[in-house]
């Protein structure tokens, strides 16, 4: 397969709450699109870099630390900034796509909406964590909290996801309603019991953002 080119990075995260589906596909979008022939760069949120995964052990392993949502906030964009200085930034300036498993969105959704931190708050830690550099796509992929608890072995579960079922019904709202003020950049699949259908139909929403920046071959 010839390798194809951007005319710039392109930028896609994944979120959605608990259970959706979202590391699969995002991962079946990235060796889809590398079969492709594009240059893609997978990552991670919390983690991605030395530090990031260290401070993902604090956030979602440490079950017995009473970690506020505020402190969670600051510790998220601890761990984005990093990832963008390191990993996001330099792959985008190479013109490449990058696609995320989870990003800004997750911050306002699970320590705002549904944690109770102050949006504008977050968006000023954000100002300066992020510096401007947003998704073109987010693809948020939407399953019932209880559904998608429901699919996490409970051994198996970390913090966040070991929280009150109120608080995964606040995240999911939290996703419909960022979805529904950015309806040109975050887009809402839901969850199909087939997965191959969900696929498709994540495929043809990166794929549409992709036909703008793709060079003539």
């Amino acid at each position: 397969m010839p390798k194809k080119n951007l005319k710039k990075g392109i930028f896609i995260t994944f979120e959605g709450p608990e259970g959706c589906g979202k590391s699969t596909h995002s991962k079946l979008m990235a060796d889809f699109l590398r079969k492709q022939g594009y240059k893609v760069v997978y990552t991670r949120e919390p983690g991605g870099t030395k530090l990031g995964d260290k401070i993902r052990g604090v956030l979602l392993k440490s079950k017995r630390i009473d970690i506020s949502p505020l402190t969670e906030m600051l510790l998220f964009e601890a761990s984005r900034a990093e990832l963008l200085k390191e990993v996001i930034k330099p792959a985008l300036l190479a013109k490449k796509l990058v696609i995320t498993d989870r990003f800004n969105a997750a911050t306002l959704v699970y320590q705002g909406y549904a944690g109770g931190v102050s949006l504008k708050d977050i968006k000023r830690v954000e100002s300066v964590s992020i510096k401007g550099i947003k998704p073109d796509l987010t693809i948020v992929l939407d399953i019932g909290a209880e559904e998608g608890l429901r699919k996490i072995h409970w051994g198996r579960k970390d913090r966040m996801e070991s929280k009150k079922i109120s608080f995964h019904r606040k995240v999911r709202r939290g996703y419909l309603d960022l979805a529904g003020k950015h309806k040109k950049t975050i887009k809402i699949i839901k969850t199909r019991k087939i997965k191959s259908e969900t696929f498709k139909e994540v495929k043809r929403k990166v794929m549409n953002v992709i036909q703008r920046y793709k060079t003539t071959e």
